[in-house]
């Protein structure tokens, strides 16, 4: 074995360099949010972000689902319709030892050209989820979603063409619903099966402007819905939907996805033997696992929305978007009735 004399020069060179790559992957892993994320002299032309690309924030809290949050965030980095994936961590109790390594692994996991970042996120707020951040976004859209929801390639892909035909609309595969109880008099929180008024965030495509106008539009009306939405510790979703109906007079806009595996809807059974125990762990954590509960206290959301805004601007869409026209026509084949392009 042959021996390799290094000067101590050159060594101190080698030391000095492997100290700034540390520094350097270290700080682009892990970011924090902006002292004023409303400074609007820091808030970017939207004229001079990209329309091609998507910049992605995917909501984290939980360190059961870590696992699949690295798994959905490779993923969507893997893809070239994004700019950049931004894991927003919302637990302030998770230990820095966890979160350290958390930034690490993805910031590794990044297959393609999109880097991923962990942003610890100053508050359990779930209004931090729709910060600006002018600073990490340079597309004129962003893709909210959660850390349970697995979306297709194909799928995401013609919802974001669907957002770039209706740029002022919200774009989504989860919707629900307002209504009025004229038996109680009084706003609820449901699902039709023909009609829809709330995109929710398990995946959501909105115009980068938007989460200004969340943030930091709306004057003392919206610092106070922006209160409810903390004194109820869910909403932030309607309230989202508010400010995009009140904008546009228009309802969002439901896309047809062909694979769209929510993890943490209760109604799954476990039968999933590649997620096995991280999937019941999953469930345990979400928000709405108490499906009746969790409808009523949305109820009351909007209830109070309605009081500090003096209205109720949510609009109905009907219909679904779908990415293929395929014959509808039916045919007798073999004795059965089928599609006649079957």
């Amino acid at each position: 074995m042959k021996l390799i004399d290094v000067a101590p020069t050159e060594m101190k060179q080698v030391v000095t360099t492997f100290i700034f790559l540390h520094l350097f992957f270290s700080v682009n892993a892990l970011r924090r949010i902006p002292a004023d994320p409303c400074d609007p002299t820091a808030q970017r032309d939207p004229r001079t972000l990209r329309s091609d690309q998507v910049t992605v924030l995917i909501n984290g809290y939980s360190e059961s689902r870590i696992p699949l949050l690295l798994s959905l965030a490779t993923a969507y980095a893997g893809s070239p319709l994004v700019s950049s994936v931004l894991v927003l961590w919302g637990n302030p109790t998770t230990p820095v030892k966890t979160i350290d390594r958390l930034a690490q692994n993805l910031s590794v996991s990044a297959l393609g050209e999109a880097p991923i970042s962990l942003v610890r996120q100053p508050s359990s707020s779930l209004n931090a989820r729709f910060l600006s951040r002018p600073s990490s976004i340079w597309t004129q859209a962003v893709l909210i979603c959660d850390d349970d929801v697995e979306v297709d390639h194909r799928s995401f892909g013609f919802a974001f063409k669907i957002w770039g035909s209706n740029r002022d609309r919200l774009i989504g595969f989860f919707v629900r619903s307002h209504d009025l109880d004229l038996s109680r008099k009084e706003w609820i929180y449901t699902v039709h099966p023909d009609k829809y008024s709330i995109m929710l965030t398990k995946f959501m495509i909105l115009k980068t402007e938007y989460l200004f106008k969340y943030t930091c539009g709306g004057g003392a009306t919206m610092v106070e819905a922006r209160r409810i939405v903390d004194r109820m510790r869910n909403c932030e979703d309607i309230l989202m939907n508010f400010v995009v109906a009140e904008e546009t007079n228009a309802g969002p806009i439901l896309v047809g996805a062909e694979k769209a595996r929510d993890y943490g809807d209760p109604r799954n059974d476990g039968g999933d033997e590649r997620r096995g125990s991280m999937e019941e762990g999953v469930k345990e954590v979400g928000l709405s696992s108490r499906r009746g509960a969790h409808r009523k206290r949305r109820g009351e959301c909007i209830r109070e929305f309605h009081k500090v805004m003096g209205r109720v601007p949510l609009r109905y869409g009907y219909g679904k978007v779908v990415n293929s026209v395929g014959e509808q026509g039916l045919c007798e084949k073999g004795g059965q009735l089928v599609f006649c392009d079957q």
